[in-house]
């Protein structure tokens, strides 16, 4: 007896195909005829081709800022990686106080960007913040807003703070998934501390880190609203960051064209950067399965 197909589930996903078409395929859509046209007001435009992306490509601006936005990146992904492992290993496993330790661990992820930008601007300062008045009173010279080391290390920190979180409970997750039977063989071998973290515990979190380096990169290398909220990518150019010139170069300048331009090239290398990242899932997945 031949099976009827029916195909009327997919109605169901028509909402959501609809959804994603607006939110996100016409905006792009009009950011790329935005990048190959130029306009002088009035709605006019005027096509301009691949110009703006070579003006992009040979814009010390632009490396400038990319740059910045790779050392922060990388700055970001070596201290919250090993940082987030170490704080799920002393995590409690079970009980009352595993229950305590994942709510209070959640909290900073529950705050909005803006609101995690304020705080620290208010924290920093050296006239009403905690943090500020009292390397002050310490004779230590901190001052975020004209000091580039002191800007840097505000916004790391304040990233840092945030979303340690995020990488610890995943790493959590992962430590819980681990059997009871290989931690049982590791004690009959009489295993270091270090063996067992090397060779069972690591090997059985790669999985849900690489979730968490790929989250992390993609978050921290799109970040805006907190650093634009603690120095608005000061002191100079000091904190401007690649989606903070972007929105410099759109809002504040009006140059359409280039940011558009600025803004696609963006995408594909964060595009790129999350394939590669995707791949190496893969290929763990395939190798421990």
């Amino acid at each position: 007896m031949e099976k009827t197909v029916n195909q009327k589930a997919w109605f169901l996903v028509l909402p959501v195909l609809l959804l994603v078409a607006f939110s996100a395929v016409i905006p792009l859509m009009t950011v790329v005829n935005y990048s190959v046209q130029d306009t002088f007001g009035n709605n006019q435009f005027f096509w301009a081709g691949l110009e703006w992306f070579k003006e992009m490509l040979e814009s010390e601006r632009m490396w400038d800022a990319l740059g910045r936005q790779l050392m922060f990146s990388g700055i970001i992904l070596a201290i919250e990686i090993p940082l987030g492992i170490f704080v799920a290993l002393n995590m409690p496993k079970g009980g009352f106080w595993a229950s305590l330790c994942l709510v209070l661990m959640s909290l900073p992820l529950l705050i909005p960007w803006n609101v995690v930008g304020t705080i620290w601007q208010i924290f920093g300062r050296v006239d009403i913040g905690l943090l500020g008045y009292t390397l002050d009173a310490l004779g230590v010279n901190y001052n975020y807003t004209q000091d580039t080391v002191a800007a840097w290390i505000t916004i790391v920190v304040m990233d840092v703070w945030h979303w340690t979180s995020l990488v610890a409970l995943l790493a959590y997750a992962g430590l819980k998934s681990i059997p009871d039977a290989y931690y049982q063989a590791a004690k009959i071998d009489q295993a270091s501390r270090w063996k067992v973290f090397r060779f069972i515990e690591l090997p059985k979190m790669m999985g849900v880190l690489m979730i968490a380096i790929l989250l992390r990169f993609m978050d921290s290398f799109m970040i805006y609203t907190e650093p634009f909220v603690v120095t608005g990518g000061g002191p100079g150019n000091a904190t401007t960051l690649l989606s903070i010139d972007l929105v410099k170069m759109a809002l504040g300048q009006f140059d359409l064209g280039p940011a558009a331009a600025f803004s696609l090239m963006y995408f594909l290398v964060i595009l790129l950067i999350s394939w590669v990242f995707y791949t190496v899932m893969v290929n763990l997945d395939k190798r421990e399965g």
